[in-house]
C-alpha cells in the first residue's frame, strides 16, 4: 500500500487511539458476521434444496397414489368418496372435483417453491403418463379458489384442518390439478411435510439479524472497554509530558497498565529526572561563571585605569564593557527561559498601552489603538516577549505600530517597525542566539542577538508562535498568534 493511501487512511480514521482501535474492532465483527453469514448461507440453501426436493417427490408419490386411486373408480363414486374424505380423514390432500381447473393468485418469486414445482411435476409425470393435462402451483390459503367462487378458507374447518394452519402465520399450499376425463378436473392441496420450508432460503431473518445486533453491541462495548482501560495510562503519559514541556508541575504517573507502559513510564521519570538535573546544573554553571567572571573583569577595569595612553585605556574598557555585557546576556537568557508561572487572562490593552505610553516618555514614536481584547500567558514571560519585540522595533526602525486583531479563537498582535526590512533568506537565522545583521550592529552595539531567540521560546510555553516577514511598504513585522483568554490552552511541549 503506497504511502498516500496511509495518509487517506489515517485522515479517515478518528485521531484517538481509543476510536480507531474500536472502529478496527467493529469492522472486523461486522467483517467475520458477513463472511461467517455467507457461509451458513450456502450451506443453508444446499440443505434446504435436498430437503425440498426429497420433500416434494414424496408428495407428488403420494398425490399419484390418490389420482391412480379416482382413476380406478367411477366416475359417479368420486362425490361420495370425496366427501367420506372430508367427513372421516385418512388422507394428506384435501379434493375436489371441477369442470374445469381453477384459476387462482399463484405464488411467485421464490426459489424454493419452483424447485418444488419442478420436482413434483418431474415426478407425476414419470410415474402417470397417461394423464392429459397437469397444473402444478402454490398458494395462499386466502387466495386459493378451489371452485367457483370459493376460497379454502371459507371451508369449513373440519374439511381443511389437516392443509390449512393458523391465519396469524400461514403456510403455503401446494395445489395439484389434473383432468381425469372431459369436464372432470380433480383438484388436490395440500401442505409441504415442512410447512414452512420457504424460510431455509431466507438467510438474514430478524431473529438473525437481531443475535448479530446483540453480539455486535456487546463486542463493542466490551472492546471500548478494554480500549479504554488500556489508553488510559497513555494519555496520563501524554497530560505529563506536556506539562513538563511547559515546565509545570508534573503530575504523577499511573503505576498501572501493561508490563510495556510500565516500562515506558519509568524511561520517562528517568528521562525528566535526568533533564531537570541537566537544567539545574546549567543554571549554577551561568551562576557561577558570571559570578567568577565578575570579580576579574572588575579588576582588569581597575588596572585599565593606570595606563598612561588614553587610546589603550579606552580600548581595553570597550573590550572589558562588552565581555561584561556578554556575560550578563548570557545569565538573562538562562533565567528568561526558566521562567516558572501559570496561564492567566491579560488584556492587551492595559499591558500594551502602559509599554506604549513609557516609550513615548522615553521620546520614542510608539503608536497602538485599543482592541479590547485579551490573552491566555504567562504575565511576566509575554511582557518579555512584548518588551524585546517592541524593543528591536526601536532599535532599527525609525517608529513602531502595534495593531491586535482576532482571528478565530486565537489573537494576531503585530509590531512593526520602519527600518530597512531584512533580506527574506536571513528571516529565520534571526532567532539564532547572537546572530546580528549588519544592520542591526550598525544602529545597536550593545546587543547580543538573543532577543527575538528568547521571545519565540517563551511564546512556544505558552502555546504561541512568533513570525517575521518584511512589510509591503517598509519595514520588519513580528506577528505573534496567542490563544484568546476564553479558550482552553493547550500548549505544545518545547522542541
Amino acid at each position: 500500500m503506497s504511502e498516500r493511501w496511509y495518509r487517506r487512511l489515517d485522515a479517515a480514521m478518528p485521531q484517538t487511539l481509543m476510536g480507531r482501535m474500536s472502529v478496527a474492532l467493529v469492522l472486523a465483527v461486522i467483517l467475520s458476521q458477513l463472511v461467517g453469514n455467507w457461509i451458513w448461507s450456502g450451506q443453508g440453501r444446499a440443505t434446504a434444496e435436498l430437503e425440498t426436493t426429497s420433500a416434494a417427490e414424496s408428495v407428488a408419490n403420494s398425490a399419484a397414489a390418490e389420482v391412480r386411486f379416482f382413476r380406478s373408480l367411477p366416475a359417479s363414486y368420486h362425490p361420495t368418496i370425496i366427501q367420506q374424505f372430508r367427513d372421516m380423514g385418512g388422507t394428506r390432500f384435501f379434493a375436489t372435483i371441477n369442470r374445469a381447473p381453477t384459476r387462482f393468485t399463484e405464488l411467485q418469486g421464490q426459489r424454493l417453491a419452483a424447485l418444488a414445482i419442478q420436482h413434483v411435476n418431474t415426478t407425476l409425470k414419470a410415474t402417470m403418463p397417461a394423464v392429459r393435462d397437469l397444473r402444478v402451483a402454490f398458494a395462499w390459503p386466502d387466495q386459493l379458489q378451489v371452485s367457483d367462487g370459493v376460497i379454502i378458507t371459507d371451508l369449513p374447518d373440519n374439511w381443511v384442518r389437516h392443509i390449512t394452519l393458523s391465519k396469524e402465520k400461514p403456510a403455503p399450499i401446494l395445489v395439484i390439478q389434473c383432468e381425469l376425463a372431459p369436464g372432470h378436473w380433480l383438484l388436490l392441496a395440500t401442505l409441504m411435510p415442512n410447512p414452512y420450508f420457504l424460510e431455509g432460503g431466507q438467510w438474514l431473518t430478524s431473529e438473525r439479524l437481531l443475535l448479530q445486533g446483540v453480539t455486535l453491541a456487546f463486542v463493542l462495548a466490551v472492546a471500548i472497554f478494554v480500549v479504554r482501560w488500556s489508553t488510559y495510562p497513555l494519555a496520563e503519559l501524554s497530560h505529563a509530558a506536556e506539562a513538563f514541556g511547559r515546565g509545570e508541575p508534573m503530575p504523577a504517573l499511573p503505576r498501572m497498565g501493561s508490563k510495556e507502559f510500565l516500562s515506558t513510564a519509568r524511561a520517562f521519570d528517568e528521562m525528566q529526572a535526568r533533564i531537570r538535573g541537566y537544567i539545574d546544573d546549567r543554571e549554577r554553571l551561568f551562576i557561577g561563571i558570571s559570578h567568577d567572571l565578575r570579580t576579574p573583569i572588575m579588576r582588569l577595569k581597575l588596572r585599565a585605569e593606570l595606563l598612561d595612553e588614553d587610546a589603550a585605556r579606552e580600548e581595553f574598557h570597550e573590550d572589558l564593557d562588552e565581555l561584561d555585557a556578554m556575560v550578563k546576556a548570557a545569565l538573562q537568557h538562562v533565567r528568561d527561559n526558566t521562567i516558572h508561572e501559570n496561564l492567566t487572562a491579560i488584556r492587551l490593552d492595559a499591558l500594551i498601552g502602559r509599554m506604549a505610553r513609557d516609550a513615548r516618555l522615553a521620546g520614542h514614536h510608539v503608536s497602538y489603538a485599543d482592541s479590547g481584547l485579551s490573552v491566555a500567558a504567562k504575565p511576566v514571560a509575554f511582557k518579555r516577549v512584548i518588551g524585546n519585540l517592541l524593543d528591536n522595533a526601536l532599535h532599527y526602525g525609525t517608529r513602531a505600530e502595534i495593531s491586535a486583531y482576532p482571528v478565530g479563537d486565537r489573537i494576531v498582535i503585530e509590531i512593526r517597525d520602519h527600518g530597512p526590512g531584512v533580506p527574506p533568506e536571513a528571516l529565520d537565522l534571526l532567532f539564532e542566539p547572537y546572530v546580528r545583521l549588519d544592520h542591526g550592529r550598525s544602529r545597536n552595539n550593545g546587543g547580543m542577538g538573543l532577543g527575538l531567540g528568547i521571545a519565540r521560546w517563551l511564546l512556544q510555553s505558552m502555546g504561541g508562535k512568533l513570525r517575521l516577514h518584511n512589510h509591503a511598504d517598509g519595514g520588519l513585522v513580528a506577528s505573534i498568534e496567542i490563544a484568546s483568554s476564553d479558550q482552553q490552552l493547550r500548549a505544545p511541549s518545547v522542541k
